[in-house]
């Protein structure tokens, strides 16, 4: 089985449909893939980033290892996706470590590799733009949440941002929780007690049912509404 992301994963890590064969091709001759097992640092803070990376398969964590070495998550990411698609581009230091959650694949593309792809294939470049804008974007709105929104509301938009459909109630959702509650929680900057007395508060109101480490969502309209709140 190869390592190397498929035309399909590509079109995800450049924002679209599948890239085409050739341009697939391209990429995966350019990109060093390498499995790194849960646990273990991907990238550390301060390190200089080489090239882009990316994850194929598995699940990554950014954020802070602290002085007791604990690592407090920012963001989680699931392959496949880019990891600090800025530091790799701009050729600078990570501002934070990257750590594998479970056992990964983490492919690597150099800069140089990658303009030279681009430039090949120009409409890579544009949709490279628009990933990155994306990035942007999100980044934006997490930290504005984070400074504007109470708990509830955080993890309100949290979860329905993760909502999917139910295929069994149409008017309902279903959320697959992608990772440990305490991760959950160190990215909302709130505790692990907080989250679960939250999650307690949502089913009291109807709005959630929880199942180990699926929630459905009984009321989405609700749930955004908290979600919007301040």
């Amino acid at each position: 089985m190869s390592m190397l992301p498929d035309p399909r994963q590509w079109g995800q890590l450049f924002g679209g449909a599948a890239l085409g064969h050739a341009e697939a091709a391209a990429l995966n001759e350019a990109t060093r893939p390498r499995r790194v097992p849960a646990g273990l640092l991907v990238f550390a803070q301060g390190e200089r980033a080489r090239g882009l990376l990316l994850v194929v398969d598995g699940d990554v964590a950014l954020g802070l290892r602290g002085s007791d070495l604990a690592f407090r998550t920012e963001r989680h990411l699931h392959g496949p996706a880019w990891l600090d698609l800025s530091a790799g581009w701009l050729g600078e230091a990570h501002a934070i470590d990257g750590r594998a959650m479970t056992s990964a694949t983490i492919a690597e593309i150099s800069r140089e590799a990658m303009g030279a792809v681009l430039e090949r294939f120009p409409v890579l470049a544009r949709r490279l733009v628009t990933t990155l804008a994306r990035e942007v974007r999100a980044l934006a709105v997490n930290t504005h949440d984070l400074m504007h929104k109470d708990a509830p509301a955080r993890l309100a938009a949290w979860l329905h941002e993760r909502c999917q459909p139910d295929p069994v109630h149409p008017e309902r959702a279903l959320i697959q929780l992608p990772m440990r509650k305490r991760d959950i929680a160190s990215q909302l900057a709130i505790t692990p007690e907080t989250l679960s007395r939250l999650m307690r508060s949502f089913t009291s109101q109807g709005v959630l049912q929880v199942a180990g480490y699926t929630v459905h969502v009984l009321d989405p309209a609700a749930l955004a509404a908290i979600a919007r709140s301040h």
